[in-house]
């Protein structure tokens, strides 16, 4: 797919400072986007750490807003960076970054998880990880002197995260826990590089366990006995994961309506699949059938890679423009043990190509491919892979920030639930057993809108019994969704955790159908599907208000 080549322009140089920058403060980031000059150390977790990011966010900001536009990329450019400026400053205002612990996606999984994505290739690769495992200690020690922070302010984090992020934690503290098992994977290393690395594994280990007693035994006792963040924090968040600002009672409204819609469509799948049947009794009579069934990891591993790639050169081939290095993805079992299934940009110059891991429980062998083909779907094409992958290769019309940072989970998540619903539209979920699996993810996903606002809002819950608590989503959770129920706690307490974000995918898929119907309204005759894809994707990622001012201006 040829590229057209664009002048950088003055905005275009701010954005590429701040990546800079970004990379500078938080040299993990430059990890995660294939910028590797950072890869011995972590940025500062301390107070001091945040105030500097906050403060450089505030210098940025008002250098673009006295830059003036040079054309429509720039005006995107311009607007969305200018949110995601403010964000930082408000959510450091509001001493987010004091509580910031959770059982996904805060610094205690963070500085461990940034050694999935390092290079293992040479003896220098391992020496980077040798230096890095060197300073997980004062990554850690940071991350600590944060949270104390928080405890002298009041500003502390549920007591149940904390409590599930110990178990986390000293997993990773364990003698043969992540940290041994990462260094066992270098071979025919020099012995004083073995040795660094294995000085390095236990300094990391011991950090842990010192964050682990500092979590057991200070945080803990002084963490908040409640779950809810309440609205004012809540509605920053959404906004955060959104990258735009939606009614949050209309929205509550509107994910009830959904959960019930979607409800009803799987009973119809259900009896399509068995006469009569229940979504219950469908889902055993699918679980009993061998000709959906995967046995071991390696099994699930290589059905991932066949399915990814047969997706790509059909859709590429038919309803897609996907350019020579997208149509490369990587299908990897996680090196953890949480549950969850994410997906990783491929680096710059896609050295290292984008990646779909699974992380799976201990004790789970068994996988049903019904459930999961949907999942692929997401995470690969034209889901994550063809959505992220895409804006990384536009790099002639795209600064680094647009191609490699920007974005909300609002926009990434929703178009990967977008684009599940879009396969069922182009056919390829006729089969009613992962028509079946694809509606128990958007059931999921709808039930999450309810539960997560509802939690942190206090709402009413809809059968008149109180206001939504932990017990109560678990309970609604375990109504409306089809997985063991270790897959549903881990859920739960997620949501718990992490507001805002579960609902960005249903909102966001909500979002980007609207638009696609706006356009086609719009353009009449004239509209093609093909079209607007390609032109939305051309974007890159950006809050959805972005999104909307760009595609309906």
């Amino acid at each position: 797919m040829e590229q057209q080549t664009r002048q950088t322009t003055p905005i275009d140089a701010i954005a590429e400072a701040w990546t800079d920058e970004a990379v500078r403060l938080r040299p993990e980031i430059g990890t995660y986007i294939g910028r590797n000059e950072g890869d011995g150390g972590f940025g500062d977790h301390s107070p001091d750490g945040h105030d500097a990011i906050a403060t450089a966010a505030s210098e940025v900001l008002a250098r673009l807003e006295r830059a003036e536009p040079q054309d429509d990329v720039d005006r995107v450019t311009k607007s969305d960076l200018a949110r995601d400026l403010a964000l930082v400053q408000e959510l450091h205002a509001a001493r987010w970054h004091l509580r910031d612990l959770n059982v996904l996606d805060s610094p205690s999984q963070e500085i461990r998880q940034v050694f999935d994505l390092m290079p293992t290739d040479s003896a220098d690769d391992w020496g980077t990880i040798a230096a890095r495992l060197g300073a997980v200690p004062d990554a850690v020690d940071g991350y600590v002197r944060t949270l104390q922070c928080g405890i002298a302010e009041g500003v502390v984090p549920a007591v149940r995260q904390v409590r599930e992020v110990i178990a986390q934690v000293r997993d990773c503290a364990r003698s043969d826990g992540f940290f041994d098992r990462l260094i066992a994977g270098g071979h025919s290393l020099p012995d004083s590089l073995r040795r660094d690395l294995e000085r390095g594994a236990t300094m990391a280990r011991e950090s842990y366990g010192r964050l682990g007693e500092f979590l057991a035994g200070t945080l803990a006792p002084a963490a908040a006995p409640e779950d809810a963040v309440g609205r004012d924090i809540y509605a920053l968040h959404s906004r955060a994961f959104l990258g735009a600002t939606v009614d949050l009672d209309e929205t509550y409204e509107w994910g009830l309506e959904e959960l019930a819609r979607v409800r009803e469509e799987q009973e119809r799948t259900a009896r399509e699949i068995l006469p009569g049947a229940t979504v219950e009794e469908a889902v055993a009579a699918l679980e009993n059938d061998p000709a959906h069934r995967l046995e071991g990891a390696e099994s699930l591993r290589a059905w991932m890679q066949e399915t990814a790639d047969a997706a790509i050169a059909d859709l590429g081939a038919t309803h897609f423009d996907i350019p020579d290095p997208v149509r490369r993805i990587e299908c990897m079992i996680a090196p953890t043990t949480s549950g969850e299934i994410y997906y990783t940009a491929p680096s710059e110059d896609f050295s290292r190509p984008g990646r779909m891991w699974w992380s799976i429980p201990q004790g789970v062998e068994t996988f049903d491919t019904w459930r999961e083909l949907t999942t692929v779907y997401h995470e690969g094409v034209p889901g994550h892979h063809l959505q992220i992958g895409q804006a990384v290769y536009n790099r002639d019309q795209l600064n680094s920030w647009r191609r490699l940072l920007a974005g909300s989970s609002g926009h990434a998540e929703g178009w990967a639930l977008y684009a599940e619903r879009l396969m069922a539209e182009l056919g390829y979920l006729d089969d009613p057993a992962p028509r079946l699996g694809m509606l128990d993810g958007q059931r999921l996903r709808a039930a999450r809108v309810v539960v997560d606002i509802g939690v942190h809002l206090g709402k009413r819950r809809p059968d008149g019994g109180g206001a939504w608590d932990a017990a109560s989503a678990l309970d609604a959770m375990r109504r409306n969704v089809n997985m063991a129920d270790e897959f549903i706690v881990f859920e739960v307490n997620r949501y718990l955790g992490w507001p805002g974000q579960a609902p960005s995918y249903k909102v966001g898929q909500r979002i980007w159908e609207d638009l696609r119907t706006a356009v086609a309204e719009r353009e009449g005759d004239a509209f093609s599907m093909r079209a607007f894809h390609r032109r939305a994707l051309d974007l890159g990622g950006v809050g959805l208000d972005t999104l909307r001012e760009a595609l309906l201006g």
